[in-house]
């Protein structure tokens, strides 16, 4: 791991694995989901989505992401491809950051908007609500992002659905959907009060 320290957040680099079969798996999901060709399975992040992992610690998530084959038993998005799910950054139940992807690459970890999308997972779920701590680090962490790229939404993972009316929406399969929760409702009540100052536009009606 190496530590990044500059006038934002501290941030630990962690990189999963990010091999050949990965590269080929996000240019195929981004032509067969998108309608997008291109050499290497870059994005220009035009939105945040915070997700939470339901699972209970950051070692074990980052296990989950590091491969590159999506597991067997996601039988519910597996028809969807074999490419595994990830997310730019996880952050831990005691605020810590870690990037496990640079910001533009794709991740796969929402349905038709990952071409434009950053993810941020939280260590947490249902059973163990998102803590003040993490509250703090995902608004230092898009304060950050928003400095960097053209984004314009912060956007719950339960969201995800308001944006099928919008130009971001680019999922070709009309079948493929989930029912998403996370990261609860008054955790982003609470992040939006935070970001207030950054004048992101308002969710799609």
């Amino acid at each position: 791991m190496l530590l990044l320290i500059s006038c934002g957040p501290k941030i630990i680099q962690d990189p999963i694995v990010f091999d050949q079969q990965r590269k080929e798996l996000s240019l195929d999901y981004m032509q067969s989901h998108y309608e997008i060709q291109q050499p290497e399975p870059t994005i220009i992040p035009r939105m945040v989505v915070v997700h939470w992992t339901a699972v209970p610690t950051y070692e074990k998530t980052f296990e989950v992401f590091d491969q590159s084959l999506l597991p067997s038993h996601r039988t519910a998005i597996s028809g969807a491809s074999a490419l595994n799910v990830s997310s730019q950054y996880v952050i831990d139940r005691d605020g810590s950051i870690y990037q496990l992807m640079p910001d533009t690459l794709m991740a796969r970890h929402v349905i038709g908007l990952n071409h434009c999308a950053i993810g941020i997972e939280n260590i947490g779920g249902p059973k163990a609500p998102l803590t003040k701590s993490q509250l703090k680090a995902n608004t230092k962490l898009i304060k950050q992002l928003k400095k960097k790229y053209p984004i314009d939404y912060v956007i719950g993972h339960y969201e995800y659905t308001l944006f099928e009316s919008t130009d971001l929406w680019k999922e070709l399969d009309a079948g493929y959907r989930t029912k998403k929760s996370d990261p609860g409702e008054q955790f982003m009540q609470d992040l939006r009060a935070n970001l207030k100052d950054l004048n992101f536009k308002p969710l799609p009606k």
